[in-house]
């Protein structure tokens, strides 16, 4: 049974207030997913205290970096059950975490930070984690 709205919407707000997309069904996530040119960053969200003091804070640094994703969404683990079921489902071969971070190029999944590399690190080594992942595969940004 999904956790009650009113007890996750602070832990969405965390992330969709920083302009990530909220995905609620399978049919978001495989329209958000079909974007095969550029990268995407799925966060799959928690309500566990490892997304609260790592995952969401560390995603929320990563993304002011220089270089970052086209695109951010996110599902919420234990509400979006049909969201989490297709992020999973295109992390082929990858076993089921929450939280968790995947960051997908040209349509193909190329940097994956599950719920054991995000355990016991700080939001700080997590955003370096992703900052390291953006910069080897995300564009540099124009320069003006």
């Amino acid at each position: 049974m999904p956790y009650p709205e009113e007890m996750v919407a602070p832990m969405r707000e965390e992330l969709t207030n920083i302009g990530v997309q909220e995905l609620r069904d399978g049919i978001e996530v495989e329209a958000f997913l079909s974007q095969k040119t550029g990268t995407s960053l799925v966060i799959v969200n928690s309500v566990c205290g490892c997304a609260a003091g790592g995952a969401r804070p560390g995603v929320a640094l990563a993304l002011q970096h220089e270089i970052r994703p086209d695109r951010a969404a996110t599902v919420f683990a234990g509400q979006d059950v049909e969201a989490v079921a297709a992020v999973r489902a295109a992390c082929d071969g990858i076993p089921p975490s929450s939280p968790s971070i995947a960051l997908f190029k040209d349509g193909e999944l190329v940097h994956f930070v599950p719920r054991h590399n995000i355990e016991g690190r700080d939001a700080q080594q997590i955003a370096f984690d992703l900052m390291a992942s953006f910069d080897e595969h995300c564009k540099t940004p124009a320069s003006s």
